[in-house]
């Protein structure tokens, strides 16, 4: 097992995102978001128009859909971005964005099985934190090998995620991890019980990544109440709101006392031709996290609180 602790070192000393400062020059926080952009080069102008606006200092990108060689670096350079990606041709692909600095690649690919060439994980320091960026696979058609290949490398994901949780380092795993975690957690689990993402198998393994520590911070943020990151494109779906929440930034003990808000830019889903995914994101302080809630009309935002039960 690799030892991960100068992993840590690295990403404490290396050049990284300065703190936003407020009006009065406080510091207010670093935003990490997921983003699953469904084509990285089909939707580059979504992407960019996003970056502009909500201008997360880390952004995790999944599904490319784009080789090593066409992923659009220029432009999200000109952007303010520094990125480093690890691509296919027309399928997977994931990418760590970091807001005026380069992320210090760690490693890409997920450990534990060198026949496994799929472009699903990579790892990067930024601004003191490793960020892990994830996209875990569907599973559909279940059963079969596309489920068996999703559930082992859902096993593959705990020995990492394990690791990383010893290390004692700040971590932040981010990403598409096509898990639906429960059924609050879905507009109606009946006509999706078939589905890879809510069989009792990846929902127990994601409930031992949770049991191990980590914090999943949509739902620590919004408590009981339901909050989406993805809506299909058939049969309306986004106009019925009928959403799934398959996005997920989980902290670790080291990182959690730092989260201070958490949401989803669901604006970006309602864009012409957009991603079937939404932006989703969270805030971290430098000290323990703000007892208090904010939601805003246009956007999914909240802060930690006391758990609700209303509805969206």
């Amino acid at each position: 097992m690799r030892d991960l602790s100068d992993v840590g070192n690295r990403a404490f000393t290396s050049a990284g995102i300065a703190w936003r400062l407020r009006a009065d020059g406080a510091r207010c926080g670093v935003k990490i978001a997921t983003f699953n952009i469904n084509g990285v080069n089909t939707r580059l102008d979504a992407l960019l128009a996003w970056l502009r606006k909500e201008q997360p200092d880390v952004a995790c990108l999944q599904e490319l859909k784009a080789p090593q060689d066409a992923f659009p670096a220029q432009a999200i350079a000109d952007a303010g971005y520094g990125a480093i990606w690890h691509g296919q041709k027309s399928w997977n692909g994931v990418a760590i964005l970091a807001r005026d600095a380069e992320p210090g690649e760690i490693g890409r690919g997920l450990p534990g099985d060198p026949e496994d060439s799929q472009s699903r994980y990579i790892e990067a320091a930024v601004d003191g934190i490793v960020v892990v960026c994830l996209y875990l696979p569907n599973g559909n058609p279940q059963p079969g090998p596309k489920f068996d290949y999703k559930l082992a490398w859902m096993d593959r994901l705990l020995v990492r995620a394990q690791q990383w949780y010893d290390s004692g380092q700040p971590v932040v795993i981010a990403g598409d991890y096509n898990v639906v975690p429960t059924d609050e957690d879905i507009y109606d689990p009946k006509s999706w019980r078939k589905d890879a993402l809510l069989q009792p198998e990846s929902r127990e393994r994601y409930e031992r990544l949770l049991a191990m520590g980590w914090l999943d911070c949509l739902r620590h943020v919004f408590g009981e109440e339901r909050v989406y990151t993805f809506w299909d494109y058939f049969r309306q779906h986004w106009e019925r709101n009928a959403g799934l929440r398959i996005d997920h930034l989980l902290l670790n003990a080291e990182l959690a006392p730092r989260l201070r808000a958490a949401g989803v830019d669901r604006w970006v889903r309602g864009q012409p031709k957009p991603s079937d995914h939404a932006p989703t994101w969270i805030e971290l302080g430098p000290g323990k996290a703000v007892k208090k809630r904010v939601k805003k009309a246009v956007k999914t935002v909240k802060k930690p609180g006391k758990p609700s039960t209303k509805t969206t």
